[in-house]
């Protein structure tokens, strides 16, 4: 018994209590924001609980899946696993910031459209951040298993891939003027 009572308490939190609460400041698609968030809060929790920016998806919640990616200083990252406590003071990009302020669409983001990329589309921003970082390293981009390596933490459970290689391969193309 003494078991089934202990198990009751443990991860009990007192919304009262705000001694663990931590200031941040998170600098997401350049705009700095001011969050206090618990020391345990993932940074996928915090871009889409407390800014609302929800183009990052909870897919495995495990770092497996890839459909929270976003960039942190042009770098692919799982979100659900990196706590937003240690983002501050890098740049996060996430898929609401990849187009330009005018509306313009980045290449990738163009690419996928044209190359029918997406099909439920739930881990369509997952596969862009990680493509959009596959497309700032020109070795990787340039060769076609190399992608396919890279893009391996993303998972498409419709099977998109080789829409997903033909836009990240057009995307390189444009960028790169050929």
């Amino acid at each position: 018994m003494a078991d089934a009572t202990l198990d009751a308490t443990v991860g009990h939190v007192d919304p009262n209590d705000t001694s663990s609460l931590q200031t941040m400041e998170l600098t997401v698609n350049g705009q700095t924001h001011t969050l206090t968030l618990e020391p345990n809060v993932v940074l996928l929790d915090a871009l889409r609980e407390r800014l609302n920016l929800t183009g990052a998806k909870k897919g495995c919640d495990h770092g497996q899946c890839g459909a929270c990616t976003v960039l942190i200083d042009g770098r692919a990252m799982n979100s659900c696993l990196l706590l937003a406590a240690l983002a501050e003071g890098q740049e996060i990009t996430t898929i609401e910031g990849l187009a330009d302020e005018d509306g313009t669409l980045h290449p990738i983001q163009q690419a996928f459209l044209e190359h029918d990329a997406y099909q439920c589309g739930y881990c369509t921003a997952g596969q862009m951040m990680m493509a959009t970082s596959i497309l700032n390293d020109k070795d990787i981009a340039k060769d076609p298993a190399s992608i396919k390596e890279a893009m391996s933490g993303n998972i498409c459970r419709c099977g998109a891939y080789k829409n997903i290689l033909d836009a990240v391969q057009s995307a390189h193309r444009t960028i790169e003027g050929a």
